[in-house]
């Protein structure tokens, strides 16, 4: 990184290996800018862009992170813009002859004194929040649901000062589906474990239609309750014969809701270790920048929680497909990384029937933020995991089972991962993000990082910390680590509440259905 004088051109180099390097300064460098090095630009370069730092032949390749990212189309002189139309994507790597459980870091020390105060629940796991959730069985009752949250957030929630929300778990499933095959089982598994996320409290609240293919007996069969709340499964169907009329079905809902309510109001928040954290990791709206400020500020959080006890998900396929020998030498055993290759291939071949690629996933805002293709984007992305070794793999729609790092493997549309994360349990989500999303969920609370202090200006009450401040020279990648860490025990505690939840931007649940619909 050259010097952070304010006003100087400033580039940032990744690795002393890379070819390359992204233009650091808001809103670009135009051509004839000499950096003290004695680089000279050919061309402008927009922020977050490359710079070719040496001369670059036609085929070469080209590296960031110490890794090809492309092959140049044509020769790229030193000093000129290299983007995505100068570049070549290479092969994804093989899923064969890896590197399996070789990376042996010496074990970090545990952190301990750190705790946050939360809602423990009768299965072991604690809630960030005290919310009333309604699980629907099909997408035809969600009009009657929002009509009965909108109801019970009126009139019943100000008698229940102690629960924070009342929640419609709605979804575009249920019938229309071919229900009975094998990938059918992602979805299904996917609604039955958000109905136990730790910031429900073990109430199973239920409104079905009736003549729907995903019965509420499939998808809460007994026993899947923590022990000692089957009494509190609470079922509401639409086409049952007493209900005569609109106001009869709400009805229904809103007295098995003052039920449920009524034991929510009395739980109260205790002190918990920092282990009962269950933090889901994601980024959306990625440009240059999240691999160099954001993404490596939380994977040094990620260490601490790792440390801590804590159980921390990174995900999205996709981007972390090409660096997959990285990820399966971190493994913790052989059968961690089996787990993570069978993903990996498993979602290699959903994207082949559909007749496209990894190559897919970036998009015009990731593109025009300065990442040109899957593979730079997928560096960045990794860095958000930390150092850890990872202890386990979670299978799309499955609750994580152990602590430590997990990889919760989902494909990277921001609202399917939200969505999967919150099945794996997670009851607290970190979101990063360089060009800007107003990303939130109604279920557990959001906080967003930017990468960019230009973005943490503009955006000063839609993003929670700004990391930019990394790529000036302001603060290091410790110190924004060591102030995620302390906001997550504090959003996650009640004492802080994130931008998302004060303005109340949730975004609606997607599921991931992968089986045909007929």
């Amino acid at each position: 990184m050259a010097p952070s004088t304010q006003g100087q051109p400033l580039y940032i180099r990744m690795h002393e290996n890379d070819d390359v390097a992204i233009v650091a300064n808001d809103g670009g460098l135009p051509a004839g800018t000499a950096f003290p090095c004695g680089l000279t630009l050919r061309e402008p370069v927009p922020q977050g862009h490359k710079v070719a730092l040496v001369d670059l032949a036609a085929g070469a390749p080209v590296r960031r992170y110490d890794v090809v990212i492309g092959h140049a189309v044509n020769a790229i002189p030193a000093g000129c813009w290299v983007n995505e139309f100068k570049l070549r994507m290479p092969e994804p790597p093989a899923l064969s002859n890896l590197p399996v459980a070789t990376r042996r870091p010496e074990p970090l020390p545990p952190l301990e004194g750190y705790s946050f105060q939360g809602y423990r629940n009768a299965d072991g796991s604690v809630g960030s929040r005290n919310l009333l959730a309604i699980t629907t069985t099909v997408q035809c009752v969600s009009g009657v649901v929002e009509h009965a949250v909108r109801r019970i957030r009126e009139e019943l929630l100000p008698r229940y000062p102690n629960v924070d929300g009342v929640v419609g778990i709605e979804h575009g499933y249920g019938c229309g589906v071919a229900i009975d095959a094998p990938d059918a089982v992602v979805p299904i598994r996917t609604l039955r474990n958000i109905a136990l996320n730790p910031n429900f409290g073990g109430t199973a609240m239920v409104v079905s239609l009736g003549c729907e293919k995903l019965q509420p007996d499939r998808l809460l069969p007994p026993g899947t309750l923590p022990a000692g709340a089957e009494p509190e499964f609470g079922l509401v169907t639409l086409q049952d014969d007493r209900h005569v009329g609109f106001e009869s079905m709400i009805r229904s809902i809103m007295e098995m809701a003052e039920a449920h309510l009524d034991r929510l109001n009395r739980r109260q928040r205790e002190t918990c270790p920092a282990s009962d954290l269950v933090v889901g990791l994601q980024c959306g709206g990625s440009d240059a920048f999240s691999g160099v400020t954001a993404n490596p500020a939380l994977g040094f959080a990620s260490d601490l929680l790792v440390r801590a006890g804590a159980t921390v998900m990174f995900s999205e396929v996709t981007e972390v497909r090409d660096g997959i020998d990285q990820l399966t030498a971190r493994a913790a055993t052989p059968e961690v990384a089996d787990a993570l290759i069978r993903q990996m291939r498993w979602y290699d071949d959903y994207l082949a029937q559909g007749q496209v690629d990894r190559s897919a996933n970036t998009t015009p805002g990731n593109k025009k933020g300065g990442l040109s293709n899957i593979v730079e984007k997928a560096m960045g992305s990794i860095v958000k995991s930390g150092s850890a070794p990872i202890s386990g793999v979670v299978a799309p729609g499955e609750r994580a089972a152990t602590r430590g790092l997990l990889y919760a493997a989902t494909p990277a549309s921001d609202f399917i991962c939200g969505t999967l994360q919150l099945a794996a349990g997670c009851n607290l989500e970190v979101f990063t993000t360089g060009r800007g999303t107003p990303y939130g969920l109604a279920e557990v609370p959001v906080i967003k990082v930017a990468t960019r202090s230009d973005l943490a200006r503009r955006w000063h009450d839609l993003m929670d910390v700004d990391a930019g401040r990394i790529a000036t020279g302001e603060a290091t990648i410790e110190d924004v680590g060591w102030e995620l860490f302390r906001l997550m025990l504090d959003v996650a505690g009640g004492a802080k509440r994130t931008w998302a939840e004060k303005w109340k931007l949730h975004n609606s649940l997607v599921l991931f259905n992968p089986a045909p619909v007929t």
